[in-house]
């Protein structure tokens, strides 16, 4: 592919990058070479696109019989396929306080998901003066240290309060929504059968409550999200893109409804399809394509007991946590996750390898040369730069943690295994799958693997007593003190 170099080249950038500065700061180069090399050595684009509740088996390139996503497939064949990426945990703001911080969720002490207020679960607790902690240190101002334009358009999900907005956590700009959009219920006085929830905000200003017609929403996060790389186009940006959809209450513009042999459902996915397409287009106007990084995953499995308007993590069993009693069963935390980097990734890469929406926060650091973790905090993220860029690469990651919303470590990965802990309910404890002849955990080998089973309680012990002795405390929005 043009302008494309070898994997293995990309472990010099860093060292490339600082004699390329260098040069230049001893006036030891022309203004031509400098401009040459400057191109050459340039900070990448970062685009993240987060769906919402989407699950495993919900793109074309994993499976889906009857959604179609061109696309994100198209993603998939110029760069790689992840079949075994992780959610960090199978709720909304859990899971995206750790994709952003590179922490589990646990670490940060969010178990579970946020509210605001006038509503019963946020006004209980006081769960609406909650959100992520300000001084956690977000990708956004990971990337800020080296004067990346950042915005974050779409769902947020990490408090809704003034000090906990995207914009006090690295975020230039912000647009969207701040939690999901079925929260915060509104009866139309006109028809009192229609409900409307949510607000959308600009920055910190509120431009609907409630939203007026979701249906508009994907559209309009796409057309803020061109319009933010348009104006960015010159230097490194950010990216950040929480789609609502889909998660319930669906909504499809007039374009897409009805189009999607998968009902509703699958009329959004499809738009998020053609949303991603916009964006990849405008990459390739604007001649910023091959120096782009592009992510598309989703926070968590399917919203199984939504039926039709939730989606399918087929051959998995299991999606997102909809109750306290639900297990921490693959569907849940497995999700579809595909990269692209025309300039670094080779086409058609497909990696089996272990690996976590934890792991983008070090992976993006070592991109653009940043030295974590910063102000000797501990963080969980792992760099899989190799497994996005060299064909049968090795995880550095062999664990991974199930956390439950409930806090509660239910169960443990390592290498290919997936041991259910004695904190699981009782229809998985203390059950042993091998996840790489059986993803859908059906057939429990417990009893033949004995030591395998002694290997993983003592790890999941000392990982989760470690996390549990250095656990941060959650954002806490004090009247009093104003913060």
């Amino acid at each position: 592919m043009e302008n494309q170099i070898s994997p293995i080249d990309i472990n010099n950038i860093k060292i490339n990058r600082r004699l390329f500065l260098a040069l230049g700061a001893l006036g030891l180069a022309s203004p031509i070479f400098l401009y040459l090399l400057n191109r050459y050595f340039q900070l990448p684009n970062i685009i993240i696109i987060l769906t919402d509740d989407q699950g495993y088996q919900d793109l074309g390139v994993y499976g889906s019989p009857d959604i179609k996503t061109p696309h994100i497939d198209k993603i998939a064949a110029q760069g790689v396929k992840f079949t075994d990426f992780y959610a960090p945990t199978a709720a909304c703001s859990p899971s995206r306080a750790a994709l952003l911080t590179g922490c589990y969720a646990r670490r940060l002490s969010i178990n579970g998901v946020f509210f605001p207020q006038g509503t019963n679960i946020g006004d209980k607790n006081d769960n609406w003066r909650k959100g992520l902690r300000p001084e956690e240190i977000t990708i956004a101002e990971l990337l800020k240290q080296k004067n990346y334009a950042t915005a974050c358009i779409g769902k947020w999900h990490l408090g809704d309060l003034p000090v906990f907005l995207p914009t006090e956590q690295g975020f230039d700009y912000y647009y969207g929504i701040p939690y999901s959009n079925d929260m915060k219920e509104v009866i139309d006085p006109d028809n009192p059968e229609v409900k409307k929830y949510a607000k959308l905000m600009r920055n910190t200003e509120t431009l609907e409550e409630p939203v007026q017609d979701q249906s508009t929403l994907t559209k309009r996060y796409t057309a803020e999200a061109i319009k933010f790389i348009t104006e960015n186009q010159k230097k490194p940006f950010f990216l950040y893109l929480p789609h609502n959809m889909p998660h319930v209450p669906l909504a499809a513009s007039a374009d897409f409804k009805g189009k999607s042999p998968r009902g509703l459902y699958g009329d959004t996915v499809e738009e998020i399809d053609w949303s991603t397409g916009e964006i990849i287009q405008t990459l390739k106007k604007l001649g910023i394509y091959d120096n782009t990084l592009v992510i598309f995953t989703s926070d968590n499995g399917p919203w199984l007991i939504k039926g039709r308007d939730g989606g399918s993590a087929a051959p998995l069993r299991g999606g997102k946590l909809s109750s306290l009693t639900f297990p921490a069963l693959e569907g849940g935390f497995r999700v579809p996750c595909v990269m692209q980097w025309p300039k670094f990734i080779p086409p058609g890469l497909v990696c089996p390898e272990l690996a976590s929406a934890i792991d983008l926060y070090a992976t993006i650091a070592a991109i653009v040369d940043v030295d974590i973790p910063a102000n000797g905090i501990i963080i969980d993220s792992i760099n899989i730069l190799h497994l996005m860029t060299k064909a049968g690469a090795k995880s550095p990651r062999d664990t991974f943690l199930y956390y439950h919303i409930n806090g509660k470590l239910h169960a443990i990965r390592w290498q290919n295994w997936k041991y259910h802990l004695a904190e699981a309910v009782p229809e998985e404890r203390n059950r042993l799958y091998d996840l790489a002849t059986d993803p859908g955990e059906s057939k429990d080998v417990a009893a033949v693997y004995p030591d395998v089973v002694a290997e993983m309680i003592n790890k999941a012990k000392l990982l989760g007593d470690e996390i549990e002795n250095n656990r941060r405390r959650i954002g806490l929005w004090k009247p009093e003190t104003g913060g």
